[in-house]
C-alpha cells in the first residue's frame, strides 16, 4: 500500500475538510472534537518543550559572548524582516486604497479591547516574571523565555559536577519532549480535518457578503503577505543565508500547513522545531534559541496585517494619514507585533494599540471582523515561515553545514 508523506496527508485532509464543511455543515459537530483534541495535545507540550530546549540550548552555547552574538543576530533579523513586512503592507494599501467607499454599516463591537489597550505598555516589565509557575500556567511566553535563558546561562557558572547534572537533565528532558511531539505530529492530518471543517462550515453562510464588501482590503493583505513570503524572505535566504529557498520551503511544508490551519504560531512551534532540525539540519543550539523567541516576538505577517488594517480603517472613516502619521503606524505596528501572542486572533486585539496611537476609532475593528479568520490563517503561516528562515540564516552565519 502506498504510504504518503505527512505533508501530502495534511494537504489531502485539508481539501477533504473544505469539501465536508461546505457539503455537510450540520455534520461538522461530529468531527470538530478531533481538531480540539489535536490543539490541546500541541499546547500540552509547548511549555516543557520551550523550557527544556532553551535551557539546553543556552547552557550548551557556552559563554556570554556566544549568547550575546546569537541574540544580537536573532533580534536584528526579526526587526529587519518585520520592518520590511510593514513597509510592504503600507505600499499595497496606499496603492489599492481599499477603505475608500467602504461600508461602515458592518461596524460591530469587539470584546477585549480595554485589556489590549494597556497590554503593550506593560510588555517590557512583564518579561521579568514575579512567579514563574504562574507564567507557565498563563502561557506568558516572554516571561518563560527570559527565565529559561537566565537559567540556562547560569548553569554554565556552577561547579562542574552540578553543571553536568543539570545539562544531562535538561538534554534528556528535551529528548523526551521531542519524542512526545513526534507522536502527536502523527495525528496532524486528523486534527487539521477537524479544525478546517469547523472553520469552513462557520464561514460558508456569509461568504458572498464577505467577498463583496471586503474584497479589496483582503486583496491588499494577501498581496502583501504573498510578496513578503515569496519574494522578500526567499531573497534574504538566498543572499544572506546562501541556501536554496525552494528546498527550505519543501522542508517546512508540514509546519506551514499546520500554521495555516491552526492560526497559532505557538501551537505550531513543536512542528517547526522538528522540521528545521531534521529536514534543514539546523543544530539544536540555534533552533532552541531562535524559534521559541521567534514564535513570541517575530510576527511579520501580523505586523503587515496590522499596518494594512489600520490604514484601511482610516480610509473607511475618511481620515487622511500624513507621512509622519504613517511613520507612527509603522513603528507602532512593529512594537505591537512584538507584543502579540502566538494565538488565533491576537493580531486583531493588538491592532487596537495602533488605532489608539493614531487617534482612530476602535469601533473600526468591526469593519474587518468578517474576513479576519481567513487572513489570520495566512498571516500565521507567514510568521512561521519567517521564523524558520531566520533559524536557517543564523545557523549559516554560525558556520553550520545544512542539508538544503
Amino acid at each position: 500500500m502506498l504510504k504518503l508523506e505527512l505533508h501530502w496527508q495534511i494537504l489531502i485532509a485539508f481539501i477533504l475538510a473544505v469539501v465536508f464543511g461546505l457539503l455537510f455543515p450540520e455534520g461538522v459537530t461530529y468531527v470538530e472534537w478531533m481538531g480540539t483534541l489535536f490543539l490541546r495535545a500541541l499546547k500540552m507540550v509547548i511549555i516543557p518543550l520551550i523550557i527544556s530546549s532553551i535551557v539546553s540550548g543556552v547552557s550548551n552555547i557556552g559563554n556570554a559572548e556566544n549568547l550575546g552574538r546569537l541574540g544580537l543576530k536573532t533580534m536584528t533579523y526579526y526587526l529587519v524582516t518585520s520592518t520590511f513586512a510593514i513597509l510592504t503592507g503600507l505600499f499595497f494599501v496606499n496603492i489599492l486604497q481599499p477603505g475608500v467607499g467602504a461600508d461602515l454599516g458592518l461596524s460591530k463591537q469587539v470584546e477585549g479591547l480595554d485589556a489590549a489597550r494597556d497590554s503593550f505598555g506593560d510588555t517590557l516589565l512583564n518579561i521579568v516574571p514575579t512567579n514563574i509557575f504562574n507564567s507557565m500556567a498563563n502561557m506568558d511566553m516572554l516571561s518563560i523565555i527570559f527565565f529559561s535563558i537566565l537559567f540556562g546561562f547560569f548553569i554554565t557558572k556552577t561547579q562542574e559536577h552540578h553543571k553536568d547534572t543539570m545539562l544531562n537533565f535538561f538534554d534528556s528532558t528535551f529528548e523526551v519532549m521531542m519524542k512526545i511531539t513526534m507522536f502527536i505530529i502523527k495525528f496532524t492530518p486528523i486534527g487539521i480535518f477537524g479544525i478546517i471543517a469547523g472553520v469552513v462550515a462557520e464561514q460558508a453562510g456569509n461568504l458572498g457578503e464577505v467577498l463583496a464588501s471586503l474584497g479589496i482590503y483582503s486583496l491588499a493583505v494577501v498581496l502583501g503577505l504573498l510578496f513578503h513570503g515569496f519574494v522578500t524572505l526567499p531573497l534574504i535566504l538566498k543572499f544572506f543565508g546562501n541556501v536554496n529557498p525552494y528546498k527550505h520551503f519543501q522542508a517546512m511544508t508540514t509546519p506551514l500547513l499546520t500554521a495555516f490551519s491552526t492560526s497559532s504560531s505557538s501551537a505550531t512551534l513543536p512542528l517547526t522545531m522538528t522540521a528545521v532540525e531534521e529536514n534543514d539540519g539546523v543544530s539544536n543550539k540555534v533552533t532552541s534559541f531562535t524559534l521559541p523567541l521567534g514564535a513570541t516576538v517575530n510576527m511579520d505577517g501580523t505586523a503587515l496585517y496590522e499596518c494594512v488594517a489600520a490604514m484601511f480603517i482610516a480610509q473607511a472613516y475618511g481620515v487622511e494619514l500624513g507621512f509622519f502619521q504613517q511613520v507612527i503606524v509603522v513603528i507602532t505596528a512593529l512594537l505591537a507585533s512584538i507584543g502579540a501572542a502566538g494565538i488565533p486572533m491576537a493580531g486583531l486585539v493588538m491592532i487596537s494599540v495602533i488605532l489608539t496611537a493614531v487617534g482612530l476609532p476602535l469601533e473600526g475593528l468591526g469593519l474587518i471582523l468578517a474576513v479576519d479568520r481567513v487572513l489570520d490563517m495566512m498571516r500565521t503561516a507567514t510568521n512561521v515561515w519567517s521564523d524558520s528562515c531566520g533559524a536557517v540564516i543564523i545557523a549559516k552565519s554560525e558556520g553550520e553545514e545544512l542539508k538544503i
